[in-house]
Parts: structure tokens; C-alpha cells; sequence
């Protein structure tokens, strides 16, 4: 029996594997966004364990105390369970209630963001640690340390995650916009 050009293609990509990771990638997103809301979670109940290791002006006012760095760290917790959730709806079935191109436009412009700033401030700090960038004021290098290791890191390994999961979701659902015709929708 002879095969069309879709089955084939959908047989290419079944045996690639591409699915599977695009949906481990998908997965674990969502756990480094989750254990980030987490982080935040914790300096906003008011733990103060590797606070110094953010440094600058936002140490200085979670070391104050009070409503603003409280809002500020649950904003910014709610943000990344957003981020989570959002990475959770490229590969579970109630992300199908979501607009393939809402879907699609706001995972890749938080993934954009996410590299862009992740892979920013990474290459930045390791220039400055490394002596190529000297800049005018202190630095705190253990602070400076932190964010190029850990925590702007974490923002550009977010990123490539979801990047990866968006391709896949992209894959996976491109044949089914384009037969469904929801593709053009928007242009109708």
C-alpha cells in the first residue's frame, strides 16, 4: 500500500523522536519556572537565605523589609508560575482551550525575552568577572558570581527550554491548523 507525502512526513517525524523531547522539554520548563516561583515565594514569606547573593539595590530593600519587596517577590512568583503553566500548556490537553496563535505568539515572546535577558546578563557578568568589562563602580562579585551562575542562568535555560517545547508544540499541531483550516482564520 502506498503511502501519502503526509504520512510519510508524520512518520519522519514520529521516528525522529521529536515529540518526546519537545515534551520533556515542555515539562521540565515548567519545573525550573516552578522551583523559581518558589525562590521568590520564600523571600516574600520573609526568608532571607541567599538574599545576599542577589545583591545591588534588591538586596538592600528585601534586607528592609516591609509591603513593597513582599509584593514585588509575589509578583514576580506569579509571574513565573505563569511562565510554568504556560510552558505546561504546549503539551497537556487544556492547553487546546488556548489559541494555537495566542499559544504559540506568547510562549515564543516570553522564551524571546527570557534568552535575550537570561543570555544578556549572563555574558555581561562573565565579561566583568573575567576582566574584559571594567566597570566604573564596586561590583560585588560574589553577587555578580550568583547571577552568572545561578540565577540569570536559570532565566536563559528557562528560555532555551521553552524554545524547544515551542518548536515541538509548532510541529505537532502545524498538519492539524493547517487541515482544520485555523491557520487562516485570523486573516478571513
Amino acid at each position: 500500500m502506498a503511502r501519502t507525502r503526509a504520512e510519510e512526513g508524520q512518520s519522519a517525524a514520529a521516528s525522529s523522536g521529536w515529540p518526546a523531547v519537545a515534551t520533556v522539554t515542555a515539562y521540565a520548563a515548567a519545573v525550573v519556572a516552578f522551583a523559581y516561583a518558589l525562590m521568590s515565594l520564600y523571600w516574600a514569606v520573609g526568608g532571607h537565605a541567599l538574599v545576599s547573593t542577589i545583591g545591588g539595590y534588591v538586596e538592600q530593600v528585601a534586607r528592609r523589609g516591609g509591603a513593597l519587596p513582599v509584593l514585588i517577590a509575589l509578583a514576580a512568583a506569579l509571574a513565573k508560575v505563569a511562565g510554568g503553566l504556560l510552558a505546561l500548556a504546549l503539551v497537556r490537553p487544556w492547553g487546546r482551550m488556548i489559541p494555537r496563535g495566542w499559544l504559540l505568539s506568547g510562549s515564543a515572546g516570553a522564551s524571546a525575552l527570557l534568552v535575550a535577558y537570561g543570555g544578556l546578563t549572563v555574558l555581561l557578568g562573565a565579561l566583568v568577572l573575567s576582566g574584559v568589562i571594567h566597570p566604573a563602580g564596586d561590583v560585588d562579585r560574589t553577587a555578580l558570581r550568583w547571577h552568572v551562575g545561578v540565577w540569570d542562568l536559570w532565566f536563559l535555560v528557562w528560555g532555551i527550554l521553552l524554545a524547544l517545547a515551542i518548536v515541538g508544540y509548532w510541529r505537532r499541531t502545524a498538519t492539524r491548523a493547517r487541515r482544520d483550516g485555523t491557520a487562516n482564520r485570523a486573516h478571513s
